[in-house]
């Protein structure tokens, strides 16, 4: 069973890959860089162009699945706002941005109407703080 979750704990790691994989793929990119300059020779520069090839898919092979869970998270919120909103802050749904939109998505039900209220007030500076404040944690287990 997952543990209840709350804005301290609701980061996601995988070890294997920002502890292990991420790190050696950059020391290996920094590695290939300086063997690069220092020998200056067509081997040292076909390492730097796989390394940097290798780094380029370990950073896409993270970023192309949160944005794909990013624009999921907004159609998901925007239609869970369109009910639980009244008609008044329904129509203004266009008005949250993408960071809000995805903060808004851990306030329970009870706390969403005046959550939004104050979102559209301008009380609130980040994503962060949108998360911060809410008391009532709506965890998401699914993310990537």
């Amino acid at each position: 069973m997952n543990k209840p979750q709350s804005f301290a704990n609701h980061a996601q790691m995988v070890p294997g890959f920002h502890y292990i994989t991420g790190p050696l793929t950059i020391v290996y990119l920094v590695w290939s860089l300086t063997r690069a300059f220092s020998a200056r020779d067509l081997d040292s520069l076909h390492e730097l162009v796989g390394a940097g090839a290798l780094f380029g898919v370990y950073a896409f092979s993270r970023l192309f699945p949160l944005r794909a869970q990013d624009r999921i998270i907004r159609l998901e919120e925007r239609l869970r706002l369109e009910k639980r909103l009244p008609a008044d802050l329904a129509a203004r749904i266009p008005e949250l941005t993408e960071r809000q939109l995805i903060a808004l998505r851990f306030a329970s039900d009870a706390e969403l109407e005046p959550l939004v209220r104050d979102v559209l007030a301008g009380k609130f500076a980040s994503g962060k703080a949108i998360k911060q404040s809410i008391r009532q944690w709506r965890p998401d287990h699914f993310r990537v």
